[in-house]
């Protein structure tokens, strides 16, 4: 038995009316983190804050955010209290909002120093990172295949839960790869590739997209919308598909290592294509 309010949802929600579904349809509403680089900040510098300008272009609304630190409880705060009505990044297969059509595939990767003999490096299971230091994030799917491979004994591992306001697991690994502490580092392939790209020289990154016989370390990143949001999540479909391209550059733009469905890199021109 429906409920008042379910009840006028479940008549209008096949009407194409989004009033029912957002919490504000003049306003585009997204729920990020405030200091997430190089995903989001509330100084809107993050590649998700420019495709979240892009699609408020697109549609012709205002850009408003919900910020919460990305952490344990941020979907049940953010979308599921409807302070907001997208999460600009989220993975396929996360069953804790409802995902849209996917606008990038990437991968985990390593992350080198120039002239380390480790540039031609593409699976954890080399011999040549036996006894190196290497950095990883705790609990994340490639810290399995350390483990399995024996590197674990000399890893240095960094939190994976933290207050994003006040410290970055990413920011440090990539300090202790430029200082020496650590002979490699192991990130989410967007992070991978921002901080890369900002030292001096820039690092050199490689995605693991060879492991085999553990947990994935390809996804598919799509957007993050409320289960009964269907004709909002249709909208942002074809967003997705009309702007491409666009997001395409905005991604590159950041560093972000692009993988077709052939875990082939995509090109600066590739991307410009539209799908």
């Amino acid at each position: 038995m429906l409920g008042g309010a379910q009840r006028v949802h479940a008549q209008t929600s096949d009407s194409g009316d989004l009033s029912i579904e957002l919490v504000d349809p003049k306003v585009l509403r997204v729920c990020a983190d405030p200091r997430n680089m190089p995903f989001s900040s509330e100084k809107g510098e993050g590649f998700e804050n420019k495709i979240a300008e892009l699609f408020a272009e697109k549609l012709q609304k205002k850009l408003d955010y919900a910020f919460f630190p990305q952490a344990t409880g941020f979907v049940r705060v953010t979308l599921g209290a409807h302070r907001c009505d997208v999460i600009m990044g989220f993975p396929q297969g996360d069953d804790l909002a409802q995902g849209t059509n996917p606008y990038y595939r990437t991968a985990y990767a390593l992350v080198v120093k120039p002239g380390s003999g480790l540039e031609d490096v593409t699976t954890l299971e080399d011999e040549r990172l036996k006894n190196k230091h290497i950095g990883i994030i705790a609990g994340t799917p490639a810290a399995t295949y350390m483990a399995v491979d024996g590197l674990m004994p000399n890893a240095k591992p960094y939190p994976l839960m933290i207050d994003t306001r006040v410290d970055s697991s990413a920011e440090a690994m990539i300090n202790d790869l430029t200082s020496g502490a650590i002979d490699a580092g192991v990130l989410w392939g967007p992070m991978a590739g921002y901080y890369a790209r900002k030292m001096t020289p820039p690092l050199h990154i490689t995605p693991l997209v060879k492991e085999k016989g553990g947990p994935r370390l390809v996804y598919r990143i799509g957007m993050g919308v409320r289960p009964a949001d269907q004709n909002w999540k249709r909208e942002l479909n074809r967003l997705i598909q009309e702007n491409q391209p666009a997001i395409n550059k905005i991604l590159l733009d950041y560093g972000v290592p692009l993988l077709d469905e052939n875990d082939q890199p995509i090109s600066v021109g590739a991307a410009a294509k539209s799908p």
